[in-house]
C-alpha cells in the first residue's frame, strides 16, 4: 500500500507532468499557426526534451492542436500547396 508522503508525490508530479504538456501544446499550436509543418515542430528539441512518447500522443490528441492542424490543412488545400515537395 502507498503511503501518504508516496501519493503526494505522485500528485505533485502529475500536476508538473501537466503544466508542461500545455506548455507544450501551446509551442506546437504557435508553431503550426505560424506555418511549420507539424512534424517538424514536434522534431524541435524543446519538445523533444520535454515529453516522452507516451505524453506527446496525449499531446498530439489534443483539440486544440488538432483544430490547429484543421486550419493548416484547409490552407494547403486553398493554395494546393501540400508541400509534399520539400
Amino acid at each position: 500500500m502507498a503511503s501518504v508522503a508516496d501519493k503526494i508525490h505522485e500528485f505533485l508530479n502529475e500536476i508538473s507532468i501537466d503544466g508542461v504538456e500545455e506548455r507544450v501544446v501551446e509551442y506546437v499550436i504557435r508553431e503550426v499557426n505560424s506555418g511549420r509543418r507539424l512534424t517538424d515542430a514536434l522534431a524541435d528539441p524543446y519538445v523533444k526534451n520535454r515529453l516522452s512518447e507516451e505524453r506527446l500522443v496525449k499531446v498530439l490528441e489534443n483539440p486544440e492542436v488538432l483544430s490547429a492542424l484543421e486550419v493548416q490543412i484547409a490552407e494547403s488545400f486553398k493554395t494546393q500547396e501540400f508541400g509534399l515537395l520539400d
